[in-house]
């Protein structure tokens, strides 16, 4: 057996990860000891990386994440470590390298050399290009070959891996049959849907999950429980292919737990706004309160070149209603690979839907970067509210742009019919 965190836990072992996290989150050891045991809170973090090891879950604070990762089209690796540290300036808690392009290997390498934060993969994607290499088709892999490269994923540093373990030949046999508009759109989900579709065999990470339960121990790495059949568009959302993979999941999850594994579940996708909240209570119920990984949600198909927004808006439902780790979209999602300016939009977006969320849970001391912004408001004090403020760069930006002849004292909207003089007058702070 190996020693993971959950182990440790479960010895009441007070191992530093315990403290750093019980101080940076203002939960007790206590409570935080309870919730890793019952796996409803985890801890990312690589146990040959040294970095600050990156909690989600129940009582804490929503986490977000970045993706960034080179295509089959462009693969500039300069540039993505740039997104990456764009995204941690603004927020990013953790980092996913979703790299199709290129040289896999030598990007995921750097990337683990040069970032502060965990970070994450889709070990599927390597797989495809390792075939590509062999003169052959991804959907021609063994399980040896595919269990080849998440080992290797782990023993280089990876913190948390995307795994569609939840696929299966009944799953893809009822997906088949279903009436969807948009399909599949998990790009690791498709993979492993075709792999089993091609050769008539379970899925390999389902069939042999124990095996990869064990690797994941022995390195302290977390599973993230792909959603293979997430919804990609509206009306496809809550259906069936849906449910039945999240049932699935929730098995999965007992096991992982069992293994003394760290597990959270990835959930869609493309939501009507009315049915956010219930897939967060379904995923609550149906996976024993796991940690919740949400892809937005979209709340709307119409909002390309926008959708940075519409996940925006479905984040903030998502988090109210317990989902603990955003995935950013950023404005380029569905149009191309995103430039460095879209992962600033996306990690901001996404850092907003968080902090309204967590005002609504309640979590402690939350409100009180809005207090404090309200304070220098009311203060008129422009530099303090600009040094609070989620990005201090644009709000920065956009004072500097007053015309000289414009009195500097407050905001060019209200001018000289500054509600917040009036009010000092009646009633004086």
């Amino acid at each position: 057996m190996y020693t993971t965190r959950i182990l440790q836990a479960k010895n009441k072992n007070i191992i530093s990860d315990f403290d750093i996290i019980s101080k940076k989150e203002k939960i007790s050891i206590e409570n935080l000891l309870c919730n890793i045991i019952d796996g409803s809170l985890v801890i990312i973090r690589n146990s040959k990386k040294n970095i600050q090891p990156l909690a989600i879950g129940s009582g804490l604070r929503i986490k977000i994440n970045a993706n960034i990762g080179t295509s089959s089209s462009k693969s500039d690796l300069k540039e993505e470590i740039k997104k990456m540290q764009i995204a941690i300036k603004y927020g990013a808690d953790a980092i996913m390298d979703l790299s199709t392009g290129g040289n896999i290997e030598e990007i995921r390498k750097t990337i683990l050399e040069e970032c502060s934060v965990p970070v994450g993969t889709v070990p599927l994607y390597e797989m495809a290009v390792i075939a590509k290499k062999k003169k052959k088709s991804i959907l021609e892999l063994s399980a040896d070959e595919m269990f080849d490269v998440i080992e290797q994923h782990c023993y280089q540093g990876v913190d948390f891996l995307t795994l569609h373990c939840g696929v299966t030949l009944e799953s893809v046999s009822r997906f088949k049959r279903s009436d969807r508009i948009g399909g599949a759109v998990s790009r690791g989900g498709t993979i492993m849907m075709e792999w089993i579709y091609y050769n008539n065999k379970e899925n390999p990470l389902y069939e042999q999950y124990d095996r990869l339960l064990d690797i994941c121990a022995k390195y302290d790495v977390c599973i993230s429980l792909g959603d293979a059949f997430r919804p990609g568009a509206l009306k496809d959302a809550s259906d069936r292919p849906q449910i039945q993979e999240l049932v699935i999941l929730g098995e999965l999850v007992k096991r992982a737990r069992e293994k003394n594994v760290g597990v959270f579940v990835e959930g869609p996708g493309h939501v009507p706004i009315n049915q956010v909240i219930s897939n967060v209570q379904m995923e609550k119920t149906l996976c024993n309160n796991a940690p919740f990984y949400v892809l937005g949600p979209i709340v709307t198909d119409v909002s390309i070149g926008y959708d940075h927004i519409s996940a925006a808006i479905g984040g903030a439902l998502a988090g109210m209603a317990g989902a603990d780790f955003l995935c950013y979209v950023t404005p380029a999602e569905h149009l191309r690979l995103p430039s460095i300016e879209d992962v600033r939009e996306g990690v901001i977006a996404s850092k907003i839907a968080a902090h309204a969320a967590d005002i609504a849970r309640g979590i402690k001391d939350a409100i009180e970067w809005d207090n404090e912004i309200t304070k220098a408001k009311i203060n008129l004090d422009w530099d303090k509210l600009i040094s609070l403020c989620i990005d201090p760069d644009k709000a920065k930006k956009y004072r500097s742009s007053l015309l000289p002849h414009e009195d500097k004292s407050h905001c060019s909207m209200c001018d000289e019919f500054c509600a917040i003089k009036r009010s000092k007058i009646v009633k004086p702070q």
